[in-house]
């Protein structure tokens, strides 16, 4: 997460002669009637996108950085005529037939809020993907006056889409004492200083969001679901005790004082600037509109979406996630690794929509690149080879190639079966998301973003002993060496997904216009996972004849076989040396130092089961097998 202001490195972005004509021709000015609450994003582009005379939106390198052409190509801009999203939209209706307009109208409150909400103060009761295909406010996704006009009465305590419009013609800015002449003039908006928006609330009515259950028949439950909820996630961190918000990661801050209009000569520069980038983790759809702009009406420059997937590159590799991995020992012929991912962000690593998820892949190659181990690996459609079903559980330590972490939130129905249907879902089956630095599981917004399954009882997932809130989880690997002497490399990877296969499986057993558009879309992008951080170890020396299970008659470990669990280890040679003990999934269960002793008594753990202590110094290293029963 970038916590300091820095410069922006986006790609230069030049207009042609061509280009700047039809730039001109699509910029209407409109002053806003009495009876309208919004206008379009072209009517703020005359002012706040590209300068042909290069003296505003610039910053102090002299590179282009308007609002406009930033937020045109962000997931904000094209949140109206996202097929993916419109796509859903219709799997639910297919579901549910009877709640078709009561859903459609739940979902435009968030990617067309516009003209979502421009229809709701004129009294209509909905408002359907129909009526936004032919509103120019409702395709312009979450655009200009969709986040300056919202009040600051209620932020922060109202989610699912219900927005605090401020409806008296205020536009809101981060900046004091605005200039406000022009816009009255030209659009009749009168620009005032907002401090909610330069704060995480300013986000939440749409990034907490809480839907009602049905059961398989359609009828409601009475229950909710928490589809996301991802404001609350950052609440529940130590970042809202710092300067670190929404914002300051979103829409990355740069200290250049920018001239923020266009063609106001006695405008003067403000600073900081915060450049509408939005950028998150959603390359994949920005590639797929990209592709696809054409069709669905989209009329940005690839320049412009170049310049947003640079800005989505950078978030994703360098703000979000930290990997170590170490070779931790070698024990009995098995090497134990610990990967530990950090989480950068402010919220929960994925986030946001449920079908994102990170894999951790983690590989152990011999010397000459034969293949010891191999877990998270993709097979040619992009699923996890050997993903275990109904879904992958979490795990604190895998031994076997057969398991793999995944990072996920799983939706249950009523019955406790997974689902994708968003209006079915009535509990998690899994969140092991990694939670921000801070986050505990005693906080006021807990019940909104829970852990859930095995990652609650993993000691090391957010925690250190009984403490929370560490934001990392320490994945242990316990990898077989089969005898094998030698060099070995290792390599971590966590790789990001926005759509796995599993997600639409169900959707695309359906048909509809807008199925069958993202269908085709789908299936003909590029899907490979994205990168999002690898750490190596190389040329390891692999030696397994130093282990043995056989302790020398100089060292003593006894009895074998124990229903106390109590353990002597007796020597002559007990100097300056430490005790481990490893169970059957070869967790460190004990640890114990010693410096000069003649006999030391162990207590097992009450799990019944196999252990392996292993007793060490610089003058031996050996390991017993002991069964408490």
């Amino acid at each position: 997460m970038a916590m300091m202001p820095v410069k922006n490195d986006n790609p230069v972005r030049h207009y042609s002669v061509e280009e700047l004509k039809k730039l001109h021709e699509h910029m209407p000015t409109t002053i806003l009637d009495s009876g309208e609450y919004f206008l379009t994003p072209e009517n703020c582009r005359g002012c706040h996108g590209f300068d042909s005379t290069g003296l505003a939106n610039i910053n102090s390198d002299s590179i282009d950085i308007n609002l406009y052409d930033d937020w045109e190509t962000s997931m904000m801009g094209l949140a109206g005529v996202d097929p993916w999203w419109r796509a859903k939209v219709s799997h639910e209706i297919l579901t549910n037939p009877a709640h078709s307009n009561e859903l459609q109208t739940f979902c435009t409150s968030c990617h067309a809020p516009m003209g979502h909400y421009s229809a709701k103060y004129k009294g209509y009761p909905h408002y359907l993907l129909a009526n936004l295909d032919t509103d120019a406010l409702g395709k312009a996704g979450v655009a200009c006056m969709g986040c300056h006009t919202i009040g600051d009465s209620a932020l922060g305590t109202v989610f699912s889409g219900n927005i605090p419009y401020d409806t008296t013609h205020h536009i809101y800015g981060p900046f004091v004492n605005p200039m406000t002449g022009p816009m009255q003039l030209y659009v009749g908006l009168t620009p005032v200083f907002g401090d909610h928006m330069g704060e995480g609330k300013v986000c939440s009515s749409c990034h907490t969001l809480i839907s009602n259950t049905v059961d398989l028949s359609g009828n409601p439950t009475g229950g909710t679901f928490v589809e996301q909820a991802t404001f609350h996630e950052w609440e529940n961190s130590i970042y809202p005790s710092t300067p670190t918000t929404c914002q300051s990661c979103h829409m990355p801050p740069i200290n250049d004082p920018v001239v923020i209009a266009n063609g106001i000569l006695s405008l003067s520069g403000r600073s900081p600037f915060n450049l509408h980038q939005f950028a998150g983790a959603n390359s994949f759809m920005v590639n797929l509109i990209k592709t696809n702009k054409t069709s669905l009406g989209v009329l940005a420059r690839d320049a412009n979406f170049d310049s947003t997937l640079v800005a989505i590159d950078k978030q994703l590799t360098q703000n979000t996630l930290d990997l170590d991995v170490h070779s931790d020992t070698l024990l009995n012929d098995t090497l134990a690794l610990s990967v530990v991912l950090t989480n950068k962000a402010g919220h929960k690593f994925p986030t946001g929509y449920p079908s994102r998820r990170a894999v951790l892949q983690v590989v152990v190659l011999k010397a000459n690149g034969d293949t010891i181990f191999a877990s998270g690996v993709f097979d040619s459609n992009q699923e996890v080879i050997n993903i275990n079903t109904p879904f992958e559980s979490h795990h604190d330590t895998i031994s076997s190639d057969n398991n793999a972490q995944i990072y996920e939130m799983i939706m249950g129905d009523v019955n406790g079966n997974k689902t994708t249907v968003l209006e079915r879902s009535a509990s998690a089956l899994k969140d092991n998301r990694i939670p921000p630095a801070g986050f505990t599981t005693s906080f006021s917004t807990y019940d909104t973003c829970k852990i859930v399954g095995a990652a609650l009882t993993d000691p090391d997932f957010n925690k250190t002993g009984v403490t929370e809130g560490t934001g990392k989880d320490i994945v242990h690997y316990m990898i077989a060496m089969n005898g094998y002497h030698g060099l070995v490399n290792i390599s971590a990877s966590v790789y990001y997904q926005t759509i796995p296969p599993s997600w639409v499986t169900e959707m695309f057993s359906h048909n509809s216009a807008q199925i069958d558009t993202f269908r085709n879309m789908f299936n003909n992008a590029p899907k490979a996972p994205l990168l999002v951080a690898r750490d190596t170890l190389q040329n390891i020396l692999i030696n397994t004849s130093i282990q043995s299970l056989n302790a020398p008659a100089s060292v003593d470990i006894y009895p074998t076989i124990t229903q106390s669990g109590k353990i002597s280890v007796r020597g002559h040679h007990l100097k300056n040396g430490e005790i481990k003990v490893y169970n059957a999934q070869g967790q460190m269960v004990y640890f114990i130092k010693f410096k000069e002793e003649e006999s030391i008594l162990i207590q097992l753990p009450e799990l019944n089961g196999v252990y392996f202590i292993n007793v060490s110094s610089s003058q031996f290293n050996v390991t017993k097998k002991i069964f408490k029963l």
